[in-house]
């Protein structure tokens, strides 16, 4: 948390960005999206710790003797696997990059606008960096 900010963490909830018509975040509902990232950010590094041990562990089984049915199976369970670890890793840095924009005192700031994202949308979807508008146009391109 930053020291310069005065009034600590209860004041800045209140100081993040709301949409028209919402209430301002209270430090009760600010505290509990923030628990419920770093619950997140503790299973999906566990997680990835036993996947990456998981692959590795699979290194040690390419076997002589393999049929080109058995090496195409564990081929593709392998990439399968990398590509579900490289998803979690992917996960876990934008599950990071919104406790840190809360520390920042930037959550609820949609980065392609500078507009609120809303409270509404980040309580439910909390790692959100874009408000509705501009992630629909994002997905229309």
């Amino acid at each position: 948390m930053r020291a310069d900010h005065a009034g600590g963490p209860a004041a800045r909830a209140a100081e993040l960005p709301v949409r028209e018509g919402e209430g301002l975040w209270t430090p009760a509902e600010l505290a509990e999206v923030r628990a419920g990232l770093e619950e997140q950010i503790i299973t999906l590094r566990a997680e990835i710790a036993a996947s990456a041990t998981q692959i590795a562990e699979g290194d040690t089984s390419e076997g002589a003797g393999d049929d080109q049915a058995d090496a195409g199976a564990k081929t593709y369970e392998r990439e399968h696997e990398l590509a579900l670890a490289y998803n979690s890793q992917d996960l876990l840095a934008q599950i990071e990059r919104a406790v840190q924009r809360m520390e920042a005192g930037t959550y609820g700031i949609c980065e392609s606008c500078s507009r609120p994202i809303g409270k509404a949308r980040l309580q439910v979807f909390p790692r959100a960096t874009l408000c509705v508008t501009c992630k629909q146009r994002e997905e229309r391109r």
